[in-house]
């Protein structure tokens, strides 16, 4: 059957029609375990009662204003998420990679008027490996193929460093540079932690060279790492965060820059804006995101049950199963040995047993189950993916 859509993503052969919690339901009625959750954008699960009736009650109201007016739930949403958080201001958008092209654009313009960089020169160093988003700022600086080629020209002005490396990262930043720019966790590039010291000597670097750290936590935060951000396994806190995926509760696209006002007040009228960002509807739905977080059994419940996830792909790789595991908390990245097929083979023969993940890169496969999933749908999961890698 012809398909009138764009074939920019090619996903797994199933169809979904309903979901709750940890679960979803495809056209023909089969259950199926979601343990990729929207890439964290559904860390609460599908539906989640509280989340629903704050959109339920909205659409009753008021769901967009547009920035030329205000509305009752912006401020207390800002105020509420910089609370959370430990952040002095908050500008809201709708998606990641908006969240991160206003980050680039503020670090530049605190580079320029408060830092002194000569207007156009601005310098921003970023990690090899990254992924923070699809337009053509940020595929720029992708060493990603298949998100670069064919998109050039491209914006100058990104130093790529091996990530994890933090000399190589120090050795980049110069007189011209205005902000390091990192995801703490590289989701994308299939879960990969970074050493221990790296992210206190990144921090420590950007402190002594009057340099902006900007981290992307559109993945990793908001609990998925055990923490309510990744920043705090490493006790670095950054200048700016940026927020999204979580944020609007797998129902409304929201996201957010979080950090210091000495940056974000830089943004006046006319310079940054957006018709959606912070409209009612995502206002009142991030309101009731930050108050499940608040009461910290999300956090706590990812922190408890990742460790023994890890434990269990930990006998995965003593066994020879897989390569490698890699993660924290619900997340984690598994690389399949090429003997037993290529990730997506593995994905799709999980896809026939009831289990939902997906593959990236060839052979490894992510894992990043609603924080609201139980021990033993878990441990179902896992015993599932034991089968399948036993039996190929």
């Amino acid at each position: 059957m012809k398909s009138f859509l764009a074939p920019n993503y090619a996903p797994l052969p199933v169809t979904l029609t309903a979901g709750d919690g940890s679960w979803v339901v495809d056209e023909r009625g089969e259950r199926y375990l979601d343990l990729l959750a929207g890439y964290s954008a559904l860390n609460f699960g599908h539906r989640h009662p509280s989340l629903v009736a704050a959109a339920r009650a909205q659409l009753e109201r008021l769901t967009l204003t547009s920035r030329a007016f205000d509305h009752d739930l912006l401020e207390p949403f800002a105020r509420e998420l910089c609370s959370l958080v430990g952040a002095s201001m908050m500008l809201p958008m709708n998606t990641g990679a908006e969240a991160v092209e206003t980050a680039i654009k503020a670090a530049r313009a605190w580079g320029y008027e408060v830092k002194g960089v000569p207007d156009g020169e601005a310098t921003i160093v970023v990690a090899s490996g990254n992924f923070h988003g699809r337009t053509t700022t940020i595929v720029g600086f992708s060493d990603d193929d298949d998100a670069h080629r064919g998109f050039g020209p491209f914006a100058p002005g990104f130093r790529v460093v091996p990530f994890g490396d933090a000399d190589a990262l120090a050795a980049a930043i110069d007189s011209t540079t205005v902000a390091v720019l990192l995801e703490p966790i590289q989701g994308e590039a299939g879960v990969v932690v970074p050493p221990a010291d790296y992210l206190p000597a990144v921090r420590a670097a950007c402190t002594a060279a009057n340099v902006l750290l900007v981290l992307d936590e559109i993945q990793s935060g908001l609990g998925r790492t055990g923490t309510l951000l990744a920043g705090e396994l490493w006790g670095v806190r950054a200048d700016l965060t940026l927020l999204g995926k979580a944020l609007g509760g797998g129902i409304v696209p929201v996201s957010a820059v979080v950090g210091d006002s000495r940056v974000l007040r830089l943004l006046t009228p006319g310079r940054h804006g957006s018709t959606f960002g912070g409209n009612p509807l995502a206002c009142a739905v991030g309101l009731a995101v930050v108050d499940l977080l608040r009461r910290g059994s999300f956090v706590e419940h990812s922190r408890v049950l990742g460790a023994h996830l890890h434990s269990r792909l930990d006998e995965l790789v003593s066994r020879g199963l897989v390569k490698e595991s890699r993660g924290v908390g619900l997340w984690a990245g598994i690389d399949v040995d090429p003997a037993a097929g290529t990730a997506r083979e593995v994905c799709e023969a999980l896809m026939a047993r009831g289990v939902l993940a997906k593959d990236t890169h060839g052979q490894t496969i992510r894992i990043a189950p609603p924080l609201v999933i139980r021990k033993a749908e878990l441990d179902d999961a896992l015993d599932t993916l034991t089968t399948v890698l036993s039996t190929r």
